[in-house]
């Protein structure tokens, strides 16, 4: 009992990279496919791996594998680290005798998950470089220009302009209080890591993050092109659509998005179209994808309409996390402009008034 349960809680410390799943999927649909037993294709992967995780989850793999149970069940317990979806389409593969294309078809989609990821972290790359280089100028304008001046402004006497006071007094607060200040935030930090797993104050931080300018639009596509391509592909797959829209709330990651799904899924098994619930709800499902999916409904096409929505919202977060690097940019700079030339001008007015005083 023990033992198990020690098993179960090393379970949720695995990490295994999206690099290695889709690289470990690919493979495996490959070994399948060229007549390798499971149980061989498991054994020689475990060489190739290089997560300490990941090993540790094909060790657990091929033991159940030898003793004769599906990959899909053996999959069960790490389902955090791979996902609902891929454990739902790895069983459907394994009973309907396609394991090998549902593999290569899941290798596709990651692919296209990591390619939305990058392209999201990328655009947000150069705001990230310009803001930490404007804290470090002037970190180093306050912390060690401002300190080698002051004496000289107590020893003169003179008035110092407003501007100087202030940022005199700002960097005597973080002198005296640095310590203080440190483990503040640090606790800060903290408190806010934890209160994230508390589902309640996750669900209004995803909620903040639906209604924020300029993230709302790519929170909004991010999820949508995730929903309606996991929906997609479990419709293709022969999912009952009840149980594809389940499955989906249970994959996307934003709380807000996993409750409407849910009563999504409720509303569909009490016989209503799938579209009816999500035109109610525009404020979080745009009435584009509510337009296609009542045409796919309609027209029994409805797997493939989700495939071009789920492009049609990757390319949308793409373009739009380009213009947002683009609006942030010239926001970030003249912030970084404004906040530099008031530390400047506060070290450099007095200076300049007091050099007057002297040449008169």
């Amino acid at each position: 009992m023990n033992k198990n349960w020690f098993k179960r809680l090393g379970r949720q410390f695995l990490r295994v990279p999206l690099s290695e799943k889709i690289l470990f999927t690919k493979h495996l649909s490959m070994m399948v496919k060229s007549g390798m037993t499971e149980v061989e294709s498991l054994r020689l992967l475990r060489r190739q791996v290089k997560s300490r995780s990941f090993k540790i989850i094909l060790d657990e793999l091929i033991a159940d594998v030898e003793n004769g149970q599906f990959i899909s069940v053996s999959l069960l317990p790490f389902q955090r680290v791979f996902g609902e979806l891929f454990v739902n389409i790895v069983k459907l593969g394994e009973t309907s005798g396609t394991l090998s294309e549902n593999l290569e078809f899941l290798t596709e989609e990651m692919k296209k998950n990591q390619e939305l990821r990058s392209k999201v972290r990328s655009a947000m790359i150069y705001p990230t470089i310009v803001l930490i280089a404007t804290l470090g100028i002037t970190g180093v304008l306050i912390f060690f220009v401002l300190p080698k001046i002051l004496p000289i402004f107590a020893s003169l006497g003179v008035k110092l302009p407003i501007s100087t006071r202030i940022l005199i007094g700002t960097a005597n607060l973080f002198y005296n209080y640095y310590l203080y200040i440190f483990l503040g935030v640090l606790v800060l930090i903290i408190a806010l890591f934890f209160s994230l797993r508390i589902n309640k104050v996750r669900y209004i931080y995803h909620r903040i993050m639906l209604a924020l300018p300029f993230v709302k639009r790519i929170s909004i596509g991010y999820n949508m092109a995730n929903m309606t391509r996991s929906l997609g592909i479990l419709l293709k797959s022969g999912v009952r659509i009840v149980e594809a829209v389940q499955t989906t709330s249970n994959i996307v990651a934003n709380l807000v998005y996993r409750k409407a799904l849910r009563q999504v899924a409720e509303s569909v098994r009490r016989g209503e179209p799938l579209y009816e619930y999500l035109e109610r709800n525009p404020k979080i499902f745009p009435s584009t994808l509510s337009r296609m999916i009542e045409v796919g409904e309609k027209t029994g096409n409805l797997d493939e309409n989700l495939k071009y929505l789920a492009e049609f919202y990757e390319n949308e977060v793409n373009e739009t996390a380009k213009n947002l690097s683009n609006v942030l940019e010239p926001m970030l700079l003249v912030i970084m402009g404004a906040l530099v030339g008031f530390v400047a001008i506060s070290i450099i007015t007095p200076i300049y008034e007091v050099t007057q005083t002297i040449s008169r």
